[in-house]
C-alpha cells in the first residue's frame, strides 16, 4: 500500500519562473535522486501520483506551497533532508508529514489565499487609500478573464494597505498590499487582478504568496 507524503515549502529566487507542470517534474526528479519509490498511476499512461494543491502564476513568489507525493515504500526520518538535497535552490522544504492516502484531492480542499504585495515604486498613499476604500465599497467590479466576465468583488473578502514609515536609522520599508482572496475552482481572485483595480501595474509590484488556507 501507497504512503501520502505532504510537503509544504518555499519558492523562491529565479525558480518564480517556472511553472506548474515543471514545478510537478521537478519533484518527480527530486524523489528519484533522493531514492524515493514514487507510486504510479494506472492506465495505458502511468505517471507519477504527485499532487500540487494551487498552481501559482509565473513570477510569484510564495512561502507556502504543498504538494502530495505517494511513495511505496515507508518514509525514512531522514526524508526530509534527502529530499532537500535534490531539491535546486530556490525550493526550500518547510514541513513534510504522512497525511491519509484516502483524503480528497489536494486541489479540491483550497478555499482561500492570502498574499502580500510589495510595491516596488512611490507611490501616492492618499490617492491609493481612496481606491483601496472605493474598491472594498463597491457592489460588484465587473472585469473578463479570457473572454469570460466575472466578478472580482466577492473574490476579495479582506484588502488592507500598510504604508511605508520611516524611523531612523531603520531602513524604511516599501509600502505592501494584503490580500485575502477566494482561491476554489471556478471562483479564484488573482492578485494582478486587484492590483489593475487599484491602477497599479504587475511590473511595478512584487507578490507572494503567503498561506494557502483548506477546508
Amino acid at each position: 500500500m501507497s504512503r501520502r507524503i505532504r510537503v509544504t515549502f518555499a519558492k523562491t529566487g529565479p525558480l518564480r519562473y517556472i511553472g506548474h507542470l515543471d514545478l510537478h517534474k521537478l519533484w518527480e526528479r527530486a524523489a528519484r535522486r533522493a531514492g524515493v519509490s514514487l507510486a504510479y498511476s494506472q492506465g495505458f499512461h502511468p505517471q507519477p501520483k504527485i499532487q500540487l494543491a494551487s498552481a501559482l502564476p509565473l513570477g510569484f513568489s510564495s512561502r507556502c506551497e504543498v504538494a502530495d507525493l505517494w511513495v511505496e515504500d515507508e518514509p525514512n526520518p531522514g526524508l526530509q533532508d534527502e529530499l532537500q538535497a535534490a531539491l535546486p535552490s530556490g525550493i526550500s522544504i518547510q514541513s513534510l508529514q504522512e497525511v491519509d492516502e484516502r483524503a480528497p484531492a489536494l486541489q479540491t480542499q483550497v478555499t482561500a489565499a492570502e498574499f502580500e504585495v510589495t510595491l516596488l515604486d512611490e507611490v501616492d498613499t492618499n490617492a491609493l487609500t481612496r481606491r483601496l476604500s472605493a474598491l472594498l465599497e463597491a457592489d460588484s467590479l465587473p472585469r473578463e478573464r479570457r473572454g469570460k466576465a466575472y466578478d472580482l468583488r466577492p473574490l476579495i473578502e479582506s484588502l488592507s494597505f500598510s504604508a511605508a514609515v520611516s524611523v531612523e536609522p531603520v531602513e524604511t520599508p516599501a509600502p505592501s498590499l494584503h490580500l485575502h482572496l477566494t482561491a476554489r475552482q471556478g471562483a479564484t481572485g488573482r492578485p494582478e487582478e486587484v492590483l489593475a483595480e487599484l491602477g497599479i501595474a504587475v511590473e511595478d509590484a512584487r507578490i507572494e504568496r503567503t498561506k494557502l488556507i483548506f477546508v
